[in-house]
């Protein structure tokens, strides 16, 4: 068994394979972290000021996109600092933090991609009673639990990882994600047990009604008239599209955790990476471009900013 140690400061040991570029690198990051908060916020500010997207469709599209924001932000002004630095340091405490902030917004998107399944299942498949059901309260109850459940989850990690004994310094990673489990001594069983009800609670179980969901709504479309058929695809498909991406960097991030082979560390750098990189920059262009309602707003905001005619035509 290795030994426990005094551990007051934890080291990022993926420097030492982009030391030689590491400007450039900064530039990359900085850029598209830029990307990231524009092309969200500007999506979010489309459905802030115009009325006829205050809707439970677009409220938790806005919900997802500052979820992007958020979590991206947890990980990016922390890396960019990295980048410059002579030393890329971090306390433990701070290390928790942000495996806290980070994995709570993460999995919220998950419960939020559910609650948007069942909005469009109403929607659709029982429309006349999509008022009285997707109330105000309905929707905010369906947001706070979006983001609650999730961090009381998390939380139990965290806690359970900050009396955790370590033996190990060096974070095998580029922040602190799932890696934290690889400087404790011994993971403990509070840790491996809440682990599987977690995964069940926060992804197994929204997947598997997402899918019921979907299948149940394409099913009734199918058989309805062309009109009904157009919307449900109109409105369904950018879901799906989030679904399936998110749902393939989710076992990425998994797999980085569980799986003990030696990755090399530029492999491990590129795949997690491409966890918290992808997600953030495809939300908006998913759902400014396809959502009917959100493209025509954006149109309108390139329009009065004088964006090219050549961007006015692709969105």
């Amino acid at each position: 068994m290795d030994e426990e140690l005094n551990v007051t400061h934890l080291t990022l040991d993926w420097y030492t394979e982009v030391n030689k570029y590491r400007y450039v690198f900064f530039f990359i990051m900085f850029i598209l972290y830029s990307l990231i908060i524009c092309t969200n916020s500007i999506i979010l500010y489309l459905i802030w000021i115009h009325k006829n997207l205050h809707e439970p469709m677009y409220i938790f599209i806005a919900a997802l996109l500052l979820n992007s924001v958020l979590y991206s932000t947890t990980v990016y002004p922390k890396l960019l600092i990295d980048f410059l630095s002579e030393k890329q340091v971090t306390t433990y405490s701070a290390c928790l933090f942000q495996f806290f902030m980070f994995y709570t917004l993460v999995c919220s998107e998950f419960l939020l991609l559910a609650a948007m399944a069942y909005d469009r299942y109403v929607a659709i498949c029982k429309p006349l009673e999509y008022q009285t059901i997707m109330t105000k309260t309905t929707v905010s109850i369906f947001l706070v639990v979006a983001w609650l459940v999730p961090a009381c989850h998390v939380a139990v990690f965290t806690i359970a990882s900050a009396e955790a004994k370590l033996c190990h310094s060096n974070i095998k990673g580029i922040f602190c994600n799932n890696a934290v489990y690889t400087l404790q001594c011994e993971i403990s069983r509070l840790i491996t047990i809440f682990g599987v009800v977690a995964l069940l609670d926060l992804s197994i179980l929204p997947m598997l009604f997402i899918v019921f969901t979907y299948t149940k709504l394409f099913i009734v479309s199918h058989r309805s008239c062309k009109e009904i058929r157009k919307k449900a695809a109109e409105t369904c498909l950018p879901h799906l599209l989030v679904l399936i991406s998110y749902s393939a960097f989710f076992v990425y991030d998994i797999s980085i955790a569980r799986v003990k082979s030696d990755f090399p560390k530029t492999t491990r750098i590129i795949m997690t990476l491409q966890i918290m990189l992808y997600q953030p920059l495809l939300n908006p262009f998913i759902y400014g471009l396809k959502m009917k309602e959100i493209s025509k707003h954006l149109n309108k905001l390139l329009s009065q900013a004088n964006i090219s005619p050549c961007i006015k035509t692709y969105c």
